[in-house]
């Protein structure tokens, strides 16, 4: 069986790059993906905890699992090479296409993932080193970060609901009954009322 994995880490992600690169690379081996595997998780929680997991648990000797990259497959060294450490102790074949990854169960593959895996996180890490020394120098220079003291969104949960609040107020309806019409507490509709100059009403 030829599996074709596929992970993003939010919804605002979307899947469709992974499916073609992996259906692009299919075709260039000439044999197609008997089941895909999708999820929308975080690559830091446990594999048992994810669909990988309960595929790891059904694959046989000589499955093989495609995905876009050794990523895919974990948030960092560990859980990957632990992956891949189950896969070759299973004869569980892993293509990867971005990096171009053959796991075997020979010495070469166990190198080449330890490799792979070690510079991924690496690369991780300094991202995450450089964006925290951004801030800090920021800070230093005497920028405010994130949304200054005492400023209010303009945005409320009643926003775009003027026209609604205006005709159940012209109808002579409480502050405390439209609330309960758009699940927020009375005070809210009354505040809202005020600062947008809706009604004179009390």
């Amino acid at each position: 069986m030829i599996y074709g994995y596929i992970r993003v880490s939010t919804d605002k992600q979307t899947v469709e790059n992974q499916r073609y690169e992996i259906n692009q690379f299919c075709e260039r081996q000439d044999f197609i993906i008997n089941r895909w595997i999708e999820e929308t998780i975080s690559g830091s929680k446990k594999v048992e905890d994810r669909k990988l997991g309960k595929l790891l648990k059904r694959m046989k000797p000589n499955d093989i699992l495609v995905c876009s990259e050794l990523s895919r497959l974990g948030r960092n060294l560990l859980m990957i090479m632990g992956v891949l450490n189950e896969c070759m102790n299973r004869d569980i074949k892993v293509w990867t296409i971005k990096d171009n990854y053959r796991l075997g169960s020979d010495i070469n593959s166990k190198v080449l993932a330890f490799a792979f895996g070690l510079s991924a996180e690496i690369e991780r890490n300094l991202i995450s080193q450089r964006t925290k020394e951004a801030l800090a120098r920021k800070r230093a220079e005497g920028v405010i970060l994130g949304r200054p003291v005492g400023s209010k969104s303009t945005k409320t949960k009643l926003t775009g609901q003027e026209r609604q609040i205006k005709e159940l107020l012209d109808k002579n309806v409480s502050y405390s009954a439209i609330g309960r019409i758009l699940n927020v507490h009375r005070l809210t509709v009354s505040k809202f009322v005020k600062e947008h100059e809706l009604t004179n009403k009390l």
